[in-house]
């Protein structure tokens, strides 16, 4: 019988963190733990977890607001299982999910894994559209969680397994606010250690609740790859540049619109291209294509941005680099 560590750093979400909860109550595979590290929440999930208690083998720990890299690493501390499942607070799972992972494993007995993430049919408009562009292969977030190169995964915080020795072998997340699990992922594979996408073993992830703090995400996470591409060379891909590329041809387009309406042209056809790509995924919904299209542009416009702010002014927000495992 496997054991299985699934720790769960929440910060100010108490009722993401019930409903997560209340997914894992109805697991098919019922040999896990759950440990739940409060990370110094103004808005603690204290009632929460005392619902649960005697549904979910729980641990409970309150520490300072250190960021989730830190709360992870605290909670691994106490784990017992031979494998730490990572999840963000603002995800559900189907009830095969962790069924889903022990089967992987006993076919693909890897170091690390991850799985893909998807949204739910009663997700809110907005939260549909920043899952299509996070998922949309007409956007960078078409790179995350396909089926292609299943060995050369590199798993995310809300959807993410690795054996307890490892962890404490690499030491664990690092102290960044942002772009912390990538940095992790990117030691994971560069230590040489098994790593693989588990395509079955998928999520609901519920994302931000409006484009703005959408934005305000994927900003931070253009900030990163400029930083985790000093802590890791190499790992700069040229897809990581589109968003920065993007970011010029929209400024060029509008500028040009000035003096020739035909310079919107192309951003015209990409949003054209977007709304009815959205619009099917979401079964012919044109409201979520509408804000899925708006969603692509706040996703690529937010990373570029946040990608160019870094790259040209290297001290900016100098504290939230990824730096050492803590």
């Amino acid at each position: 019988m496997r054991i299985y560590s699934i720790i769960i750093p929440v910060y100010n979400r108490p009722d993401e963190l019930d409903d997560l909860l209340a997914s894992l109550c109805r697991q098919t595979y019922v040999h896990f733990e759950v440990i739940v590290v409060e990370d110094g929440s103004t808005v603690p999930a204290r009632a929460v977890v005392e619902r649960y208690r005697n549904r979910l083998d729980m641990c409970y720990l309150v520490i300072e607001n250190s960021g989730p890299g830190i709360a992870r690493n605290r909670g691994a501390e106490r784990a017992r299982g031979e494998y730490l499942l990572i999840l963000d607070s603002d995800v559900t799972l189907p009830a095969a999910w962790l069924e889903q992972v022990h089967d992987a494993l006993r076919h693909y007995p890897v170091d690390a894994f991850g799985g893909p993430d998807r949204a739910h049919p009663s997700f809110t408009p907005v939260q549909r559209a920043i899952n299509y562009a996070m998922t949309s292969f007409l956007t960078t977030g078409g790179i995350r969680g396909g089926r292609r190169k299943l060995d050369t995964f590199y798993p995310r915080s809300f959807n993410m397994g690795i054996k307890r020795e490892v962890y404490h072998a690499l030491g664990g997340f690092s102290g960044a606010r942002y772009g912390e699990d990538i940095d992790f992922s990117l030691r994971i594979v560069e230590a040489g250690y098994r790593v693989r996408l588990f395509p079955a073993a998928w999520v609901y992830h519920k994302r931000r609740i409006s484009l703005w703090r959408f934005f305000h995400q994927v900003r931070h996470s253009g900030e990163a790859r400029i930083w985790l591409s000093r802590s890791h060379p190499g790992s700069l891909k040229a897809v990581h540049c589109l968003p920065a590329v993007f970011v010029l041809v929209v400024l060029l387009s509008l500028a040009g619109s000035f003096f020739s309406l035909y310079c919107a042209v192309p951003l015209a056809v990409y949003s054209f291209l977007l709304f009815i790509d959205a619009t099917s995924r979401n079964k012919g919904d044109l409201w979520v294509g509408f804000l899925s299209t708006l969603a692509s542009f706040t996703q690529l416009l937010g990373y570029g941005t946040g990608f160019w702010r870094a790259l040209t002014s290297p001290r900016v927000r100098r504290d939230e680099r990824p730096c050492k495992p803590a």
